[in-house]
């Protein structure tokens, strides 16, 4: 009888922990399908917690983990106020780094640990995050080892905007910068925030017509409100930059 007993729990609890797996597995499917669509900060914070939900279910949570992490930098980055875009940022490290720990061989939490890293030095400002660059060179780094295709060559667009904001006693330079941006647009010509990135690099190298090819070529792109397209924001970033007097000393 108790080993009939024992059969029965080991039944219903092995049903159990399936019903959980697969309940984890439609709340990251949900929490994808907002994120795609996103456009405001109530689609990602519902995306959010789909992710949290699925994280409390997941034995292995890697893959809610590099999720938050990632929907943590979109929402910081949308945030207005510098103290909650510290508070995201440095979430999103903290979610990042337990991405890792689980599965250091994966791209997708060294990509957005480096991200997340990189806009919270961006917040505090660049002199006072040097002691950030190394962790971001070492998470991008190690994501063109695993898979330098990841995220459209997300790792070399990261990458070369570190090299551009650095200055030079940093370790800053407007050359490596551009190598590693050129070959993120290998990987993905049509994204906006590459093409954008590198007309600012182009321009602080006086390559004044590059710069604006890159710059007419992000203001050519369909409009598309989506926050993970990028483009709204670097169309306006674009019209910006234009007005720089290297552009209107060319004419």
């Amino acid at each position: 009888m108790k080993r009939v007993l024992l059969i029965l729990v080991m039944i219903l609890f092995g049903g159990l922990i399936l019903s959980q797996a697969q309940t984890a597995e439609e709340l990251l499917a949900e929490g994808d399908a907002l994120y795609q669509k996103m456009m405001d900060m109530e689609t990602a914070k519902a995306a959010l917690s789909k992710y949290h939900q699925a994280a409390g279910l997941l034995e292995n949570k890697y893959e809610a983990y590099w999720r938050i992490s990632r929907i943590l930098y979109y929402i910081g980055d949308h945030s207005e106020k510098k103290k909650d875009k510290k508070s995201y940022f440095s979430q999103g490290i903290y979610y990042g780094q337990r991405a890792v720990e689980l599965e250091p061989n994966r791209p997708e939490g060294h990509y957005w640990l480096g991200v997340n890293y990189g806009k919270y030095g961006e917040v505090r400002g660049v002199l006072k995050s040097l002691s950030l660059v190394k962790p971001i060179k070492q998470e991008m780094n190690k994501v063109i080892e695993i898979d330098r295709s990841f995220e459209d060559g997300g790792a070399d667009k990261v990458l070369g905007r570190v090299y551009f904001k650095l200055p030079g006693f940093a370790g800053g330079s407007k050359k490596k910068s551009l190598e590693h941006l050129l070959k993120a647009k290998e990987f993905s010509p049509s994204d906006p925030l590459t093409r954008l990135y590198l007309a600012e690099t182009y321009l602080a190298l006086n390559e004044v017509e590059k710069a604006r090819q890159e710059l007419e070529f992000v203001l050519s792109l369909e409009d598309d409100p989506r926050w993970i397209s990028d483009v709204a924001a670097c169309k306006e970033a674009a019209r910006q930059l234009l007005q720089d007097k290297k552009f209107r000393r060319q004419k």
